[in-house]
């Protein structure tokens, strides 16, 4: 599987907030919001704290590619929706570390957190 450059998954790390681009469901067209991204040292975690509600989750799901602009750098993605608990999980307890208590992931025995149920991977686009 192929993973970002080592450079992006270091601005990742260090950056606190990003700017995502999807692509309208309906429209096609560019639509930006500013967001949180966590990395494992590996892949790149998004979420949207406010489950699938929001357009840019929902861009996704239909179109999954976009922009993350990293600094001064923008860098093409696919996105694969996370399905797997488990995954979901991992992804919202990495958020801790950068961002403070805001994000809780969910207890194993109970139901996907909306943010965990809208979570994506981020992957090289070429």
């Amino acid at each position: 599987m192929k993973q970002f450059h080592k450079d992006v998954l270091d601005a990742v790390a260090t950056e606190k907030e990003v700017r995502l681009t999807t692509y309208g469901r309906t429209t096609g067209k560019e639509s930006s919001v500013t967001i949180w991204v966590v990395t494992d040292g590996n892949k790149v975690y998004i979420r949207s704290g406010q489950g699938m509600k929001r357009h840019w989750p929902k861009n996704l799901l239909e179109r999954p590619e976009g922009t993350v602009q990293l600094d001064s750098k923008v860098v093409r993605f696919r996105s694969r929706h996370i399905t797997d608990p488990a995954e979901a999980r991992f992804s919202s307890k990495l958020y801790g570390p950068k961002y403070g208590d805001f994000v809780k992931p969910s207890n194993e025995s109970d139901p996907l957190t909306p943010g965990e149920q809208a979570a994506f991977e981020l992957l090289p686009a070429d």
